[in-house]
């Protein structure tokens, strides 16, 4: 029997709702390993700290002797959506969702244990249906129950076309369920409809009913939306320790304690102790932000290296110095025999790497948001206008500093 202790950790800290929580708690006390389905649709490879949350609650049922069952969602990735409604499901090729698997896997077992995880792909399944097959599967399910799916109740009334496609990735989805035998699914809260569609075709399949363990949203660094890549205000566990601490001290107060809680395993007394000091203002949310930024990176790096990211922003980000190490940039407009006009500032950042295009340069030109600052002597300016390389005084050595943390240091080339 788990201890009461233990079942509210793992059915209590960073989980938004179980259905049923009840049937949930009494699986794990039979002491029977149970079959965990985590869904992964290859249309993107990265992994942020949004997917960790629930990562880490399959993490620790693992450690309780359950196993995993990670299915790739290869077959329905080759189908997209040809009505152009869904931006997320662009339709890919084989060898797009075979290296976006790849990518996904080697970041999934950073937090997974992959002894404990059995990876299936959907087309081991979908890759023998046929017609029959589907129109079958079709017959479960009404036009009406699915339109009782938030955003498809809301393109209904608003009379905006929805896809036959759509209809049925609920379906697909469930009937991987069916597939694999799944206990437990585990989701996001937006995908509630979609896990509750599982659990209802198991039973009209024959099956044990599957449990949802929905996750919360994590918000993203912007403190206003979802956590996101398209968002850009997302932190990927793959990211260089320098830009995952930066980014994290970059949170607004208020998301502190939710990423401690959703993050890292710090007691749940000492996050009570973090809000109530945050809320009376005794507390420096400096100082918390900076072990929670450490916490976090180390779980992704090394000890050490979490500790060098540490030294690096309160150097550069609060003493304003320069880092140790900035990468070089062989910059042509500085050579003695560069005659090209037209070579500005803009051209120069996104060359480096320092912005995707130059409306994206030009935009934070004009936010303030690109600095110039000579080296050895460490004088900065802020620039404030997209100007020639010459005009703007650039030379050998010169840094441009964008926003918080992208340096590059131009040389001659």
């Amino acid at each position: 029997m788990l201890s009461e202790e233990v079942i509210d950790k793992i059915t209590r800290r960073g989980v938004q709702e179980i259905i049923s929580h009840d049937e949930f708690v009494r699986m794990l006390q039979e002491g029977k390993p149970l079959r965990l389905k985590m869904g992964f649709d290859p249309s993107r490879p990265d992994i942020h700290l949004g997917h960790v949350v629930g990562l880490r609650k399959l993490r620790q049922l693992q450690q309780l002797g359950h196993q995993v069952i990670l299915v790739v969602g290869d077959w329905t990735a080759q189908i997209g959506d040809p009505s152009g409604q869904s931006a997320t499901r662009p339709v890919l090729t084989h060898d797009e969702v075979v290296s976006n698997a790849e990518s996904y896997l080697r970041q999934f077992f950073k937090v997974v244990d992959k002894d404990l995880t059995q990876v299936v792909w959907q087309s081991e399944w979908f890759g023998k249906f046929g017609l029959a097959d589907v129109i079958r599967l079709t017959g479960k399910f009404t036009v009406a129950q699915f339109l009782q799916r938030d955003d498809f109740a809301k393109r209904f009334q608003e009379q905006r076309p929805i896809a036959i496609t759509e209809l049925l990735y609920p379906l697909l989805q469930a009937y991987d369920s069916v597939e694999i035998r799944s206990d437990v699914e585990f989701g996001g809260t937006d995908q509630r409809f979609n896990l509750l569609v599982g659990r209802e075709l198991q039973q009209m399949e024959g099956q044990r009913p599957q449990q949802c363990f929905l996750m919360p949203i994590l918000v993203g660094t912007d403190g206003v939306q979802k956590m996101s890549k398209s968002l850009d205000n997302y932190v990927g566990v793959e990211e260089p320790p320098n830009d995952m601490y930066g980014k994290l001290m970059s949170l607004p107060d208020e998301l502190i304690v939710p990423y401690f809680e959703y993050l890292t395993d710090a007691p749940s007394e000492e996050l009570a102790t973090f809000s109530s000091d945050l809320a009376a203002g005794s507390a420096n949310p400096m100082v918390m932000k900076k072990r929670l930024a450490w916490e976090i990176t180390a779980q992704f790096h090394e000890r050490s290296a979490a500790d060098a990211a540490q030294e690096n922003f309160e150097r550069v980000v609060q003493r304003r110095a320069l880092p140790e190490e900035i990468p070089e940039f062989a910059e042509p407009s500085l050579a003695p025999s560069f005659e090209n006009e037209t070579r500005r500032l803009s051209n120069i950042i996104v060359d480096a790497g320092l912005a995707p295009s130059t409306t994206e340069a030009k935009r934070l030109i004009n936010q303030g948001a690109v600095q110039i600052i000579s080296d050895p002597s460490g004088d900065s300016r802020t620039v404030d206008r997209d100007d020639r390389a010459a005009g703007l005084g650039l030379e050998h050595r010169t840094v441009i500093k964008v926003g918080r943390r992208r340096f590059i240091r131009l040389v001659s080339s």
